[in-house]
């Protein structure tokens, strides 16, 4: 447990473990860690041997850490067995790259029969510690890829064509060649996204934890709240700046929502907020952590791998944004806050600035330097590993400062057993770190390795190029309808697959089409499709950082589902701003790109306003109505439309301001 107040989220902490399972779990752990540190800062591996270790020891803690029957039933001898040959299947899949790697080279292609059996095992050991760790859906998104390669009139399996529509057609491959490109080929299990996952996503989903176990969560929340605790609404408006500051480095909006909202759930029911308002307010916020730079969960990394561009690059044009979405999701918290005539927390509920600042200013160190660091155009995986350390470095500084220096002042005696006690719960912070970091990257790593198998289906098969096809047809050649497309696509992927592979898989469908077809950038076909891959959180049926939120609040599922999904209006409307508008992502003049900032907040406040039937007063049907035109007309791309959509939002504001200060003076 950290001394944050808040207890990290531990994945596959549910299940119930012998003791000896549990002391291999941590040595398995705190070795990948490890693993990742010296590869990380000290001596970099080559691609495949850094990436079959990684897969290796991230498959043997996903079979310790998840049993075979789920984390409800104990482990008996028959699934004990199981689980002890797919933890053997793992450390054969990465032992035998590492020992044989020289052999495979030299041999160029041409694959032995040893090389099939071995991605043979590697294929069903991937897809098993995935249904484990991720779900079934992955897995069986990753079976349906296997058929599909398999099937054709000259593959493996060419009963299953006649299944397959004319546009999906292909000459289908064997099993020897589909194994060997999967297992030992540039696009498969070892991948690209399997790549990012095993370098910069590991090294910052492990720093996240090193913020987590030491209290980073506490001095979030309790900043944000000193911020905004006596506003109208205050802890919903905390709510929502603490997500925005441990999304972006905790990977997870379920994560997010279960450590931020233990605290600022029930403060918001106190204040007044009804428990679904408060479980949809705190997963929309949530939600909006993993698109919030620095970090953005893990789709910075990827997005940066894909269209080659610094990583530093992808950060800058998605600041702003991201500044867009949690500024919808603040007024709709400060409308709600209006109508339902809520005040702020008072002043000795709060915890003050200064002391908030005093007790935890050491957290803005390491973010701070790895800021910097990002701007000096370092290597992510550099930075990640010199952060951590700067985090090191400042937590013993300040232990050392207070057991000195403070202690004795506070009549606390100073001996050489106390010291040893304090190093020895560091040490133990450090090593459940270590282990933390570790466990919150199983999930995203198996989940990058099965996408490793679909995007290599995809090449091999042509499918990308068919699907292009298919959303050309579908929408007859109209932007906005195949945006449509890709919002729906990215909502049924949701209910199986988790945000990363959601994106991956995707951007290696959908992506040809948007940049060749419809001539959409690169950088936003790629922003667009991270940002709709993000809406299984908050969009009914499906919307889990709801449910999480839901289960917090002590309110209806889908009732919080939908509040989550109000909220979170910027996450499928921002996207199609950027399309239609992109100079905010690619640059232009500076004057456009002003323009184009200034309509984009005028137009989601407006939204917001429309939504809720409430700005600074009560808003009219008619006036609503107006603003919905208006606010399509800012994101039409012609500059005299724009103008008109947006002095009608202007003006139709502005009166609702007049109505509000009209009802406040004073009957004569």
């Amino acid at each position: 447990m950290s001394d944050s107040g808040v207890s990290p989220v531990i994945p596959g902490s549910q299940a119930k473990h012998p003791r000896p399972v549990l002391w291999l779990i941590t040595l398995v752990a705190v070795g990948l860690s490890l693993f990742q540190l010296y590869s990380a800062g000290i001596q970099p591996l080559g691609l495949f041997y850094q990436r079959s270790i990684h897969l290796m020891l991230i498959m043997m803690l996903a079979f310790l850490m998840y049993p075979l029957l789920g984390p409800h039933r104990t482990r008996g001898p028959v699934s004990g067995l199981i689980d002890l040959v797919f933890f053997a299947g793992a450390l054969i899949t990465g032992g035998y790259l590492v020992l044989f790697l020289d052999e495979i080279i030299s041999r160029a292609g041409f694959w032995s029969q040893t090389d099939i059996v071995v991605g043979g095992i590697a294929v069903l050991t991937v897809l098993e510690a995935a249904r484990r760790s991720v779900g079934l859906g992955m897995t069986l998104i990753g079976v349906v890829a296997l058929l599909y390669a398999l099937a054709g009139p000259r593959g493996e399996l060419p009963w299953l064509s006649q299944f397959l529509p004319g546009i999906l057609e292909h000459r289908g491959y064997n099993l020897d060649r589909l194994l060997g490109q999967l297992y030992l080929g540039q696009e498969g299990i070892f991948g690209l996204p399997l790549g990012v996952a095993a370098t910069y996503i590991f090294i910052f989903v492990l720093f996240g934890a090193f913020l987590e176990v030491t209290g980073a969560g506490k001095f979030f929340i309790e900043l944000a709240y000193a911020a905004t605790g006596r506003q109208r609404g205050g802890p919903a408006k905390a709510a929502v700046i603490a997500s925005a500051g441990m999304g972006s480095i905790s990977g997870s909006a379920i994560a997010n929502v279960v450590t931020t909202g233990a605290f600022t759930i029930p403060l918001m029911k106190r204040l007044g907020y009804k428990p679904h308002q408060a479980g949809g307010i705190e997963a929309a916020a949530s939600t909006g952590g993993q698109i919030m730079p620095p970090l953005m969960g893990a789709g910075a990394f990827l997005i940066a791998e894909y269209t080659r561009m610094p990583y530093l690059d992808v950060v800058k044009v998605s600041i702003v944004p991201a500044m867009m979405y949690f500024s919808t999701v603040y007024l709709f918290v400060h409308i709600i806050a209006l109508k339902q005539g809520m005040q702020g927390m008072a002043r000795s509920e709060l915890p003050q600035m200064r002391d908030v600042m005093r007790s935890g200013w050491h957290f803005l160190l390491p973010l701070g330097v790895l800021v910097w660091l990002l701007v000096m155009n370092l290597s992510p995986m550099r930075v990640g590993f010199y952060a951590i350390l700067t985090m090191l470095a400042v937590a013993v500084l300040r232990f050392a400062v207070w057991f000195f220096f403070m202690a004795p002042r506070e009549g606390q005696a100073v001996t050489a057993d106390s010291l040893r006690l304090v190093v020895r719960n560091g040490l133990i912070k450090l090593m459940e770190a270590l282990e933390l970091g570790a466990r919150n990257a199983v999930a995203v790593s198996m989940a990058c390795a099965v996408a490793g198998i679909i995007v290599g289906v995809v090449g091999l098969t042509g499918l990308g190029l068919k699907f292009s096809s298919m959303m050309m047809a579908f929408s007859g050649g109209n932007l906005l309808l195949a945006l449509v497309m890709v919002l729906l696509a990215s909502l049924v992927l949701g209910m199986g697959l988790p945000v990363t592979a959601s994106y991956i898989v995707l951007i290696v469908l959908v992506g040809p089409a948007l940049t060749a077809e419809f001539g959409v950038p690169l950088l936003i076909a790629h922003l667009v499709v991270f940002w709709y891959s993000q809406d299984s959180n908050v969009t009914p049926p499906i919307a889990l950082a709801a449910f999480a939120g839901a289960a917090i609040a002590g309110s209806k599922p889908m009732e919080t589902g939908f509040q989550a999904w109000k909220f979170a209006k910027g996450l499928y409307l921002i996207p199609l701003f950027m399309v239609y508008n992109p100079e905010m992502i690619v640059g232009g003049p500076v004057p456009l790109v002003v323009w184009t900032m200034v309509t984009g907040f005028l137009a989601l406040g407006a939204f917001a306003a429309s939504l809720e039937g409430y700005l600074f007063t009560s808003m009219s049907v008619p006036i609503r109505l107006v603003l919905l035109p208006a606010i399509v007309a800012v994101f039409y791309p012609n500059l005299m439309i724009e103008i008109a959509g947006a002095v009608v939002m202007a003006l139709a504001l502005a009166g609702n301001w007049l109505a509000s200060r009209r009802q406040a003076l004073p009957v004569s």
